[in-house]
């Protein structure tokens, strides 16, 4: 048991680095050159990307107006995650990761099951982010006057469930939906092969290829090009802001929340999503001038900015059309559209093309880092380490990363991905959270370092979860009563609760922080509204990484034999 959670401390992963063997998304010695602006520019950058163009949709569907008040709570959480986040960079001084701080606070075996779960975040997510530059893409192409096929630029799964809700309002005698009738004439056009509609996205298998083979030979992005693509994305934002809020029709605001609270939870998954990227900034701790001061100002600010246009963005889609029909792969260019302003259209879809193909590029570059990172650890196999002697990538793992993401990207669905993404990123949060409290007990102390403010959570946490039960008490006695009878989703509350009062239990005994611990059950309690069949899948994917540790890695560990 002892092997599962053996540890790296803090001088092996120095001595590593000086050897350049670092554990971050890079190697060797970098230069000091990032300051609170920077910090604050690249967090936008990866942050605004296909989040803002292409899930929002989703998330105004199920949750109207109403997901304004999402955007906040999801950007509540984030805060508390970028400070755990801050916390780590600072006292573990290389470009590094979840997956670094894992090794050190936990020991390998969550080191692995955090680096398996980041694979869903940059892998898995950069397939929605292909699959939403597709529909930007094919807007664009349709502005120029050049019209692909229907079923070259859709995947099956959605169009099938598209069409099955147009007959179901067809027997209802009730109108059908833009979407509905774009989803049957692809339906109808799409050749059969061997009895079934062949639907594929073409443009998105495209696009991956294409940055497949820019980050195979390696691309190097100053700061200054970041900062004015970040400034570009603002401008754009700012502009439809200001340009839809003439056309916000108010009466599409009632009700706020068409389908309850329940309903804004839905979209928990989208709109999380589109806060994923703030992370990557703490890969940044060498290249930092300060990283102790300017690591979490950085998070935070962007954060900040980001929540402010995204609640803007919301209540202006939400007002200029009706929230039923926002259920599209291009919502902002969709909006415009129907209010006759299709050039703003086109305006949105040059800037979403350009804004999710740097955070694909993003991505793509950092997957095989992660992968490299953990085979230099002897967790995977040292094909994934091998550095291309020309190009000076990791060759092996940027192939695999292309298969990876450009094959699902051609027929599955982005509302699955984007749970599936959710999950692995809540994840990683929930464990860098929780890994706040054990690092203190490390040896190793930087008195320059950032640190979370100390709250003692003795009284506050068990203060908390009694506030809690009693809000929540009728749907506790109900799940309770009915367990063998209600959905997982209850199920996966109660869970929630069991782990709130264990906590709080710790805290009362141990003295914990406060902000740690509501930052890792913020990101518990959003994961208990994640669908089932995401978290299934989910669970499929955890199984396959365990076996593979257990094949492979525990075996091959450079820290097991040392």
């Amino acid at each position: 048991m002892s092997m599962l959670f053996r540890k790296k401390t803090i001088d092996k992963i120095i001595a590593d680095s000086e050897a350049g063997l670092s554990d971050g998304h890079g190697g060797g010695h970098m230069n000091k050159v990032l300051g609170v602006k920077d910090l604050t520019f690249m967090g936008i950058a990866a942050v605004i990307g296909a989040g803002i163009f292409s899930t929002i949709g989703t998330a105004a569907f199920n949750g109207g107006p109403g997901i304004s008040i999402l955007f906040i709570i999801t950007a509540v959480t984030c805060g508390f995650s970028a400070l755990c986040y801050a916390e780590f960079a600072s006292r573990v001084p290389i470009a590094g990761s979840a997956y670094t701080y894992a090794y050190v606070s936990f020991g390998e075996i969550v080191a692995w099951i955090i680096g398996w779960a980041l694979i869903l975040e940059y892998a898995i997510g950069n397939i929605v982010v292909a699959i939403s530059w597709s529909g930007y893409f094919n807007n664009l192409l349709q502005g120029l006057g050049i019209h692909l096929p229907d079923w070259l630029v859709n995947d099956p799964f959605s169009v099938s469930s598209v069409v099955d809700d147009a007959n179901k309002a067809i027997a209802a005698h009730q109108p059908l939906t833009d979407t509905m009738q774009a989803a049957i004439a692809a339906w109808g056009s799409a050749p059969i092969i061997f009895g079934k509609h062949f639907l594929i996205n073409l443009p998105a298998l495209v696009i991956v290829v294409l940055i497949t083979i820019l980050a195979y030979i390696g691309i190097k992005e100053s700061k200054k090009s970041t900062n004015f693509m970040v400034i570009f994305k603002i401008i754009v934002i700012i502009l439809i802001i200001i340009i839809g809020s003439f056309y916000v029709n108010t009466g599409n605001w009632h009700p706020f929340m068409p389908n309850g609270f329940g309903g804004v939870l839905a979209g928990v998954s989208a709109v999380f999503y589109a806060y994923i990227g703030f992370d990557a900034i703490s890969t940044t701790a060498e290249e930092c001038v300060n990283p102790q001061k300017d690591l979490p100002k950085g998070m935070i600010y962007s954060l900040v900015i980001c929540t402010v246009l995204y609640i803007l963005i919301a209540l202006v889609l939400t007002g200029m059309v009706h929230y039923s029909e926002l259920k599209v792969n291009d919502p902002l260019a969709y909006v415009f559209e129907k209010v006759h302003l299709p050039w703003i259209g086109y305006i949105i879809s040059v800037s979403a093309v350009i804004a999710t193909t740097s955070v694909l590029l993003v991505f793509q570059l950092g997957q095989p880092r992660i992968w490299m990172s953990m085979s230099r650890d002897g967790l995977l196999p040292k094909k994934f380490s091998e550095v291309h002697p020309k190009y000076q990538t990791p060759a092996f793992a940027t192939i695999v990363t292309g298969f990876l993401v450009g094959i699902p990207s051609l027929f599955l669905p982005s509302s699955l991905m984007t749970d599936l993404t959710s999950i692995g990123t809540l994840f990683a949060f929930v464990l860098v959270c929780f890994g706040v409290l054990v690092l203190p007990k490390i040896q190793h102390n930087t008195k320059s370092a950032f640190r979370l403010p100390y709250i003692n959570g003795k009284w506050i946490m068990p203060a908390l979860t009694i506030l809690i039960t009693w809000a929540f008490h009728t749907r506790i006695f109900d799940a309770f009563t009915k367990v063998s009878t209600e959905g997982y989703q209850e199920l996966l509350f109660l869970v929630f609760m069991a782990i709130l009062v264990v906590v709080s239990i710790l805290a009362f005994i141990r003295n914990y922080s406060v902000i740690p611990i509501i930052g890792a059950l913020c990101c518990l309690y959003l994961l208990t509204e994640i669908p089932a069949i995401s978290w299934l899948w989910f669970f499929i994917w955890m199984g396959i990484g365990l076996v593979i540790y257990g094949v492979y890695g525990s075996k091959n560990s450079k820290l097991g034999k040392g």
